[in-house]
């Protein structure tokens, strides 16, 4: 069987790596990546190769007026801004902000990570399974012991089961095909957050790094962000396979298994999921008055039916789609899940502040103007 995966949202999967500022230059509002290899062996030949290794030394971006021929004659890649709004925020923004994550590729081109989809496939397994009472159960199990180095590792053994009787063996998803990076853009994201104006009452701030936030009307004076995604309608496809050995019935009784896991299982528990962190977005959306942010989300909700119908799935995958896409208890009471997460100190802080958790969402921009959460793709398989 096939896999077909096609991008919903900007997505970005990648393998930890960044662009740093002197390994591409801006130009004609496209992000032309350097092949430095090409460059010093054309610098070599002359004398001009110590004054651009001084620059890379020193510099946090090379020097256009100096090197810019190098944009035009020796890109490895050019991938162009969403939007040409992109170049001028760019151009303002702070050096740390001009890294840009990239997708995930090899040397034949671009690729979806086979592990991207199963981690998030796992993850609405474990959510399916989960009761609205485990946020709180495992709080109970926490107060009065260490906290361990994986809190919820417990929850997740239970619910796929741990070792080689992990209900996940029955499926493998290889990595996509390549592709070449025809529908792949930089996107601008910022980082807007809640505000308290009262009792259940918020308004939308926009981050802005080491200075809290600013007024939700000026997401222009927010710190921006810039990351290599994939375009909507984008699709990546590779090989799905499911292992009928162990489903039989003979081998689920002595692993232990209920019943068969197969694609249909896991797009049924994938789609539960995307419904619960919708629902939630679509409220982020109304407290924050971001209309074309809250129409992206009705847009994903009507697709999602549509899939559930057509026997596919949606899932938020990658960089920039959130803790909710990453937690297995948002299905949990509020209240339970605040009590849980307050126990670990990474989250300590934001809960003690009151307001809904979370607070903040990457928002992608287009055409200058907050439109869409990242991440959001559909899966079928045939």
């Amino acid at each position: 069987m096939r896999y077909r995966v096609t991008v919903l949202t900007p997505t970005l999967v990648g393998d930890g790596n960044k662009l740093s500022p002197i390994d591409y230059m801006v130009w004609r509002d496209t992000v032309n990546v350097l092949d430095q290899t090409r460059i010093f062996k054309l610098l070599a030949k002359g004398p001009r190769l110590e004054g651009y290794l001084t620059q890379l030394r020193k510099a946090t971006t090379l020097d256009f007026a100096s090197w810019g021929g190098f944009a035009q004659n020796y890109a490895d890649r050019r991938v162009p801004f969403e939007d040409a709004s992109s170049t001028n925020f760019w151009n303002k923004a702070p050096s740390e902000s001009q890294f840009i994550p990239t997708f995930s590729a090899n040397t034949a081109g671009a690729f979806l990570p086979g592990a991207a989809i199963k981690g998030a496939l796992r993850t609405a397994f474990v959510f399916s399974r989960a009761k609205a009472s485990t946020a709180g159960e495992l709080a109970g199990k926490l107060k009065d012991q260490r906290l361990p180095r994986r809190p919820a590792e417990d929850l997740e053994r239970q619910a796929t089961g741990g070792g080689g009787s992990d209900r996940l063996r029955a499926v493998s998803i290889s990595d996509s095909e390549t592709r070449n990076y025809e529908n792949f853009r930089v996107y601008c994201l910022r980082l807007s957050t809640l505000v308290a104006k009262g009792p259940d009452q918020y308004s939308l701030g926009w981050k802005q790094a080491g200075r809290g936030s600013v007024d939700g009307k000026r997401p222009e004076d927010a710190t921006p962000g810039f990351a290599e995604m994939a375009s909507p309608g984008a699709t990546f496809e590779g090989s799905w396979r499911e292992n009928d050995f162990l489903n039989r019935e003979e081998v689920r009784q002595v692993l232990r298994w209920n019943k068969p896991v197969t694609h249909q299982t896991l797009f049924e528990a994938a789609n539960q999921y995307a419904e619960k962190q919708l629902a939630i977005h679509a409220q982020y959306a109304k407290w924050t008055g971001l209309e074309q942010l809250g129409a992206s989300v009705e847009d994903l909700t009507k697709r999602l039916e549509s899939a559930r119908n057509q026997g596919r799935a949606l899932l938020a995958i990658g960089w920039g789609s959130g803790f909710l896409s990453k937690s297995a208890t948002i299905g949990s009471d509020d209240s339970d899940q605040r009590k849980l997460l307050g126990m670990l100190p990474f989250y300590q802080r934001a809960i003690q502040s009151g307001l809904p958790f979370p607070k903040t969402r990457r928002v992608v921009f287009l055409k200058n103007r907050p439109a869409a959460l990242a991440g959001w793709v559909e899966i079928g398989v045939s």
